[in-house]
């Protein structure tokens, strides 16, 4: 990650490795300028996001990490609205 907690690859290019799990079959964006830090996300999908206290916003820090549904749940409950699926941006 960068950081701004941006992938360091960006989010249209990530490849999948032979060792990462992937799970969902889409990817989970954060407009980090608009996030608060609030910790819905990791508290509800902690394979995916990490609240990065220092930065003042979350991070995606395995993208595949947990089913869609998971993720959306996660998406769903963000108090702003900051989580997005990579695809609709």
């Amino acid at each position: 990650m960068s950081s701004r907690g941006e992938p360091l690859v960006p989010w249209h290019t990530w490849k999948w490795t032979d060792k990462e799990e992937k799970m969902a079959d889409r990817l989970p964006f954060i407009v980090e300028e608009e996030c608060i830090a609030y910790g819905t996300c990791e508290e509800l999908c902690p394979e995916v996001f990490r609240v990065n206290e220092s930065l003042g916003f979350a991070q995606i820090i395995n993208p595949g990490g947990a089913p869609d549904d998971k993720i959306q749940e996660a998406i769903d409950s963000c108090p702003v609205s900051c989580i997005h699926w990579a695809d609709e941006m």
